[in-house]
């Protein structure tokens, strides 16, 4: 016969606490992270340069950056490189969650959503030969440089839109090292591009001594951080309050200013 064992009161409350105790004691199982799928920007060694330990990239930087402010998020895909005309299509259909960083334009607002905090700000400038004397001061001075030979931008880059609207005649090359090369090799007069982009490919190509960058700035833009329209709100604004934080504490502009 099976025998019941009865405590008393008194000795039940006790055992029940005693049992609360050793449970607040036991560690705590951590919570599984929230995936954000994302991918890197081939071509762009300012923006994502994995190969690079000391500098792996601005927007590489500032994505690892929200991670440690937020454990709890943790980017996935990074091993997708995919030129941005791709990574646009990817954003759009939802197949990535996010993307480190895009400029932003009325019709690229209406594909996906931009967080409000600015990451990084670019200056649109023109690089030019060393032995070219031809001073770039203005717009016009840009649309007389393409009229003997196309500027050239990087395909994908909404820089194009500015030439564009300038009417100065452009084409297009697959990254802004291709169009260095392409300028040392007498194919064009001027590229035009983001400064940072276009210092960092002059540097990783010992050209400081035949290439020059104009001393006007055409335009200044911001770089910001964008999710697919797929993402829940929450998230979006879990991933907003991250880079808040890391506007306030200075860390974007730390790693901004190690990329000038």
């Amino acid at each position: 016969m099976l025998k019941i064992r009865r405590f008393s009161a008194p000795r039940a409350v006790a055992l029940f606490l005693s049992m609360l105790a050793l449970q607040a004691t036991m560690p705590a199982r951590a919570a599984e992270p929230i995936l954000v799928r994302t991918a890197m920007q081939s071509g762009s060694l300012v923006k994502y340069a994995p190969d690079d330990a000391a500098s792996p990239g601005l927007c590489l930087e500032m994505l690892r950056a929200v991670e440690r402010i937020d454990p709890g998020l943790r980017f996935v895909g990074l091993e997708l490189r995919a030129p941005l005309r791709r990574i646009e299509r990817l954003l759009e259909q939802g197949e990535i969650d996010a993307f480190f960083c895009l400029l932003k334009s009325p019709e690229r607002a209406r594909q996906w959503r931009y967080l409000p905090v600015p990451l990084y700000r670019i200056r649109q400038m023109a690089v030019q030969r060393m032995s070219d004397s031809t001073e770039l001061r203005s717009m016009a001075d840009l649309v007389a440089a393409g009229a003997k030979k196309p500027v050239l931008v990087a395909q994908g880059t909404l820089l194009a839109e500015t030439l564009q609207r300038a009417n100065v005649a452009f084409g297009f090359a697959p990254s802004e090292r291709e169009a260095l090369q392409m300028l040392q090799l007498g194919r064009t007069d001027v590229v035009y591009g983001q400064d940072l982009n276009l210092l960092r490919n002059i540097r990783a190509a010992d050209l400081g001594d035949r290439v020059r960058l104009s001393a006007t700035v055409f335009q200044e833009d911001i770089q910001y951080a964008t999710v697919s329209k797929q993402m829940s709100p929450d998230l979006a604004l879990r991933l907003t309050q991250a880079l808040q934080q890391l506007e306030r504490d200075g860390s974007l502009r730390t790693i901004a200013e190690k990329y000038k």
